[in-house]
């Protein structure tokens, strides 16, 4: 996993996931989105469009620290996320990841781990505060990215987490035993 993530520019940070990392979001708020943008396939400059798009959209919504980190979720073990589409495997996790100078998220980094190929991403990232999320996905004609503030504050969000602790629905226990540590945290602060 970490060669693919350094040709893309991340530098992994292991074992440095804070405890507070919202383990999953979906059912957020509309007021929560804080930005995004869409860029179709037949583009000439795709990857250097979601490229930059992509980095405006990061510092401008608050994902990357002061030192450039911010959580990414992959695939548990060593499966590409094309892969992980395809044999639908567990649930993803979180990984503290550096952005380095020189960097490539939406071609070399959705060419392995981060997508199913350059200009073709699919992957969730997270500011280390919970403060932002941002989503990147293919859709059919093309690729939308966009960003959502405070994602462990969304009554959504909280209510989808409190389903997918009380049901199996990623047939991964593993994962429901984390999202309900991660509500019984929250409840206790």
């Amino acid at each position: 996993m970490l060669r693919p993530l350094l040709g893309a520019g991340l530098e992994v940070i292991p074992d440095a996931v804070p405890a507070s990392a919202i383990p999953h979001v979906l059912g957020y708020e509309r007021e929560r989105h804080v930005g995004g943008f869409f860029v179709e396939y037949e583009d000439p400059r795709l990857v250097q469009r979601l490229n930059d798009g992509w980095y405006e959209l990061a510092v401008s919504a608050g994902l990357l620290d002061e030192n450039r980190e911010f959580l990414i979720m992959l695939p548990r073990g060593t499966w590409t996320a094309a892969e992980d589409r395809t044999l639908r495997h567990r649930m993803p996790v979180w990984h503290r990841v550096r952005l380095l100078d020189r960097w490539d998220v939406m071609g070399a980094g959705a060419a392995s781990f981060l997508g199913i190929g350059a200009g073709r991403p699919g992957f969730a990232m997270l500011a280390l505060d919970n403060g932002v999320w941002l989503m990147a996905d293919t859709y059919e004609s093309g690729v939308g990215v966009y960003a959502v503030r405070d994602p462990a504050g969304s009554p959504g969000v909280l209510r989808g987490l409190e389903w997918l602790a009380a049901e199996d629905v990623y047939r991964d226990p593993e994962f429901r035993r984390e999202v309900a540590a991660w509500l019984e945290q929250r409840r206790q602060h």
